[in-house]
């Protein structure tokens, strides 16, 4: 059986010219990294602010197991399914991070042959779009430090100063630091850290301003840190904004790649999917829906995370209005979901898809709740059985969801023809009435409630004397608008990670709130959340080599 990497080496990639051409966009619009791979210049491609014309469509998923949905594969194999059948489809994905390529997870370009192109490209630095957000987040950093070594004329206070320090690699020693030790020519010593580069503030910026102006005006928006008085202290007030923008002047602009059958794919940010909205850019979406019939788009982790965040923040603050969305679902996360250990998938196991179907059961409600029509996506794998794909389909159907075997992995968008043909006709027909779950106007504790009640079933919320007079002072502060971007576990609908399946009746902890003024959002942080990642005993990276042709060996 072929790898991955094998696979998308033996593909035929097209220029990305030729790939522009099929989107009509100008040869003066579109600026070349090489053969491959491209950025737009939506102001010389006549998209800058250009109205959305095609269907909108979301790719989510039960909640992640080991076992793998594969919510990038099908997502693919979908939009190249949707180009077959004869619809002008565009694919708008996020950005892989280095640090999992490295750890555990691997890339994020799909798999088998439903991917996009070039792998190895888009799997490292690709166009430098993650370099550029470290180095304006790191700047806004050592402004702060500057600022306060020669003189601190803000009042900031050291003890509350909430901006630490950004890197793309999955590095533990670095979460919790010392910093500016050494002397008195080394600013004033005191503690904080790294998160990864995905989890910066930056980060989600970039993925939810509208052009560079809104980027600009946000970065300026970021808190920093409090005064004495406890009083926010800006990135504007520091007069940094302006340099972070001219750093992230060509990282705004969307990447042009392509499948591995040819679909145009406009690849573009990566904000983690735990402490911010887990969705591709703003920006690249709108382009995408100028420029093509469908676009397919997907949200990271599971439904209750993912979906939840793309519907109530990215489509909130875009405007935008989905027209339908995909639930991957496997037999082998099922069967985990019904109580299956990894080791014992490969044996058919009814009973267990049924007991785990709960979990697939309360995702197609959940994404209901926001007046989206669902399709089912049962994402093949060559262990499951007949009678347990049965089960499956007899369960979505129970639902009222039609539900689609895909071998997109085997047999690319051919092997997705009967989904994209259900999607099309689902997203035509209007059935679709968007709506966030909760109004602007709720407090913010009231919106947390609502995220936990309706979503994740929980019986109530906990949070701390100091959680909430920190939300009211952030109200008080005039942040009280903003929607909640819920950081917990993906692999559960509760805060606990073993508690598989569909729990009810639980307690959401949320232990910390941080304000992400400049995105738009306040983070509830519920349970142990790690913004920064560490390497497992035996890394990806140990795999990772040069063969003797100066090719890739080890990159999944």
């Amino acid at each position: 059986m072929l790898t991955d990497i094998q696979i998308s080496r033996a593909a035929s990639l097209q220029r990305i010219s030729a790939i522009a051409a099929k989107l009509g966009l100008a040869e003066t619009a579109v600026e070349p990294y090489g053969h491959y791979k491209a950025k737009i210049d939506l102001r010389a491609a006549g998209l800058d602010g250009a109205e959305p014309k095609g269907r909108l469509i979301l790719v989510t998923a039960i909640n992640p197991t080991p076992a793998g949905e594969g919510k990038t594969t099908t997502s693919v194999g979908l939009a190249d399914a949707l180009n077959r059948i004869g619809h002008k489809a565009v694919l708008a994905l996020r950005e892989p991070s280095l640090g999992p390529c490295f750890g555990t997870k691997g890339g994020a370009t799909g798999g088998g042959y439903a991917q996009v192109g070039p792998m190895e490209d888009i799997n490292l630095h690709f166009t430098g779009d993650f370099h550029a957000i470290t180095s304006a987040h790191n700047l806004l950093a050592a402004m702060i430090d500057n600022h306060i070594h020669w003189g601190n004329a803000l009042d900031i206070d050291v003890r509350r100063v909430v901006w630490r320090r950004v890197l793309d690699i999955n590095d533990r020693a670095l979460r919790a630091i010392v910093q500016s030790v050494g002397g008195v020519g080394n600013g004033f010593p005191r503690e904080s850290g790294f998160d990864i580069t995905v989890a910066s503030e930056v980060m989600a910026i970039l993925c939810l301003a509208r052009d560079l102006d809104d980027l600009e005006e946000r970065l300026g928006r970021i808190v920093i840190g409090y005064t004495r008085q406890r009083q926010p202290v800006t990135a504007s007030d520091l007069k940094a904004a302006g340099a972070m923008a001219v750093l992230l002047a060509q990282a705004i602009k969307p990447n042009l790649v392509q499948t591995l059958e040819g679909s145009p794919a406009l690849l573009h940010g990566g904000p983690f999917a735990n402490i911010a909205h887990g969705c591709n850019s703003v920006i690249a979406t709108r382009a995408a829906l100028a420029l093509g019939d469908f676009v397919v788009t997907e949200a990271g982790f599971g439904a209750d995370l993912g979906a939840e965040k793309f519907f109530d923040i990215k489509c909130r603050q875009a405007g935008l209005d989905p027209a339908a969305a995909v639930i991957v679902a496997t037999v082998r996360a099922l069967k985990m979901n019904g109580g299956v250990a990894k080791a014992e998938l490969g044996r058919e196991d009814v009973e267990a898809v049924r007991r785990g179907s709960v979990n697939l059961i309360r995702h197609i409600e959940n994404v209901r709740q926001f007046g989206v029509p669902v399709v089912v996506a049962i994402n093949h794998f060559h262990s499951d059985s007949e009678a347990e794909i049965a089960v499956l389909r007899e369960i979505a159907e129970a639902q009222g969801c039609e539900a689609h075997l895909c071998r997109h992995w085997a047999h690319g968008g051919a092997g997705a023809e009967s989904l994209a043909q259900a999607v099309a006709r689902i997203a035509a027909s209007g059935e679709a009435r968007f709506r966030p779950l909760y109004d602007n106007a709720l407090p913010l504790i009231a919106k947390i409630e609502t995220v936990a009640n309706r979503i994740y079933r929980a019986e109530g919320v906990s949070a701390t004397p100091a959680v909430l007079s920190q939300l009211a002072r952030w109200e008080e502060a005039g942040y009280g608008h903003l929607p909640v971007c819920m950081a917990k576990t993906q692999y559960s609908f509760s805060a606990d990670p073993t508690l598989l399946g569909a729990p009810t009746g639980h307690i959401l902890p949320v232990r910390e709130v941080r304000l992400s003024a400049g995105a738009g959002f306040v983070v509830a942080i519920c349970g142990e959340i790690m913004t920064m990642p560490g390497l497992p005993r035996v890394p990806a990276a140990e795999a990772i080599r040069l063969d003797d042709r100066g090719e890739i060996e080890g990159l999944f």
